[in-house]
């Protein structure tokens, strides 16, 4: 990847921090030449700190690093965009993000996941969704079968309020499902994009 480091002042670039998972901002760095090579090779994000005039691994003093997914330049090879994982909060002020925003998905859905994982993982007394986990995946794929019948029956009839409730009940059930599968609905709408990628491909094989 070339990038050029001559641009600015200082032969400094800007590195904006987006969280992979999330989307959202998470901060703004430099890095000089040192500062990427390091991060390429490490894995962790490691800026160049023009206060301190030397170069310093996000992290490395909380201990809340940032682990690069990818690395993406701009169309003037001047400026970064890190997709990174936190593993704590970003900013020195212990905010998720130096913007003060909450370092959560926009979708409820991301939001119920992220819930319906941590029931997974720390099982709680009295909990649904724990309870599920505990019975195993033939109950929980089960649960799904018979939410999908009553969805069924339901959009037979003319009771919206009804058929809504169910379609609820199904898309929590497929959620539990994805994750004792240990699958991410990430994952799953980016089969869907793909698929909906290679349709268009083949609407233009056709038009050609």
């Amino acid at each position: 990847m070339k990038i050029d480091f001559d641009k600015y002042t200082g032969s400094l670039v800007p590195a904006i921090v987006q969280d992979s998972n999330t989307r959202k901002v998470l901060m703004l760095g430099f890095m000089n030449e040192e500062a990427f090579e390091r991060t390429m090779s490490s894995g962790l994000v490691t800026f160049f700190s023009r206060s301190r005039n030397r170069l310093w691994v996000k992290g490395e003093t909380s201990g809340n690093h940032l682990t690069v997914r990818e690395i993406l330049k701009d169309c003037d090879s001047d400026t970064l965009l890190i997709k990174a994982t936190p593993s704590g909060p970003v900013c020195h002020t212990g905010s998720d993000t130096c913007f003060g925003e909450k370092n959560s998905r926009d979708d409820f859905l991301f939001e119920l996941e992220a819930t319906i994982n941590e029931r997974k993982t720390d099982p709680v007394e009295g909990s649904y969704t724990s309870e599920l986990f505990r019975r195993g995946i033939n109950k929980i794929a089960q649960k799904v079968g018979e939410e999908a019948v009553e969805l069924i029956i339901e959009a037979k009839d003319s009771d919206k309020n009804a058929f809504q409730e169910e379609a609820a009940d199904l898309l929590y059930h497929f959620l539990v499902l994805l994750s004792a599968k240990d699958t991410g609905l990430q994952e799953v709408i980016t089969r869907l994009e793909e698929r909906h990628a290679e349709g268009t491909l083949r609407r233009r094989e056709r038009d050609e």
